[in-house]
């Protein structure tokens, strides 16, 4: 449960992540601003996923908002600052081209790496009855 969790928390952060860096990169912006974008639209299309499957089960706006709130800000900040980190602190990553393999390359390894490192933080949170243990009530199956 906790790798789907990661997994699904994920797909939404990479979505963002990488539209942010295509975006901030084609328009040759610099490094913060990029990343900025890059992580507010990890945070968005994160935060969508959730709410999607908790509006589903019927739930009004405001009740699924909290539930994705707290479902997924530890996951996705966690996820956040090791996928941003790790691009920070690869050498010419945050100068690499979209036409780079560079580019390509260290985005999957800081996703990779994310999602290793988050999925004990879910894990952890299920078992306390938090983050998707709280969505996964409201899941129909």
């Amino acid at each position: 449960m906790a790798a789907q969790a990661t997994l699904h928390c994920l797909t939404g952060c990479a979505i963002g992540e990488i539209l942010g860096m295509m975006i901030g990169t084609a328009l040759g912006w610099g490094n913060v601003p990029t990343m900025v974008l890059a992580i507010a639209l990890a945070f968005v299309f994160g935060y969508s996923l959730t709410l999607r499957g908790v509006l589903r089960a019927g739930v009004d706006f405001r009740t699924a908002f909290r539930v994705a709130l707290a479902a997924d800000t530890l996951s996705i900040a966690v996820m956040e600052l090791i996928d941003n980190g790790v691009i920070a602190l690869w050498p010419n990553a945050m100068d690499a081209h979209l036409d780079d393999a560079l580019f390509w390359g260290a985005l999957a390894a800081s996703l990779a790496l994310a999602f290793v490192v988050t999925t004990p933080v879910n894990r952890w949170m299920i078992g306390r009855g938090k983050g998707h243990a709280v969505v996964h009530q409201y899941h129909h199956h």
